[in-house]
């Protein structure tokens, strides 16, 4: 007895209809994309300080000053020595307890003398944070 037995199909994958879904689905993605334009930079200007006169003195502070050359004044009296400055500055809070710093630097300085005062202002006990500084333009 002969039994009909039936044609086994390839079990391959339907590439056409993957095909056919894939340009459909790029058609619309194309279709739904909305381009962006190109930003433009906007011009900003930053605010600048100018000093305003006033007649009331809200906190007195000395001034650490460092010129282009690395010399360093501590208000009036001049540090002969940078590696010296950290002893000046715990004799300056000796004689004056809670009188504050600020530093006035000229914008020409070295990095490197500007980090050694910051390190000095360590070493004394003083927060950089609590010194404000003043960057002096060239004349």
């Amino acid at each position: 007895m002969r039994f009909e037995r039936p044609v086994k199909s390839s079990r391959g994958v339907p590439i056409v209809p993957m095909i056919d879904i894939l340009f459909i689905v790029l058609i619309f993605l194309i279709v739904s994309t909305t381009f962006k334009k190109p930003r433009t930079i906007l011009p900003i200007e930053l605010p600048t300080v100018h000093e305003i006169a006033s007649t009331e003195v809200i906190d007195e502070r000395s001034v650490l000053a460092v010129d282009k050359d690395g010399r360093i004044t501590l208000d009036s009296l001049v540090v002969p020595d940078a590696q010296l400055l950290d002893a000046y500055l715990k004799a300056f809070l000796k004689e004056n307890p809670g009188r504050k710093l600020e530093l006035e630097a000229d914008k020409q300085i070295p990095l490197e003398k500007l980090l050694g005062v910051w390190d000095a202002l360590t070493r004394a006990g003083i927060q950089i944070k609590d010194v404000p500084a003043r960057i002096r333009l060239p004349e």
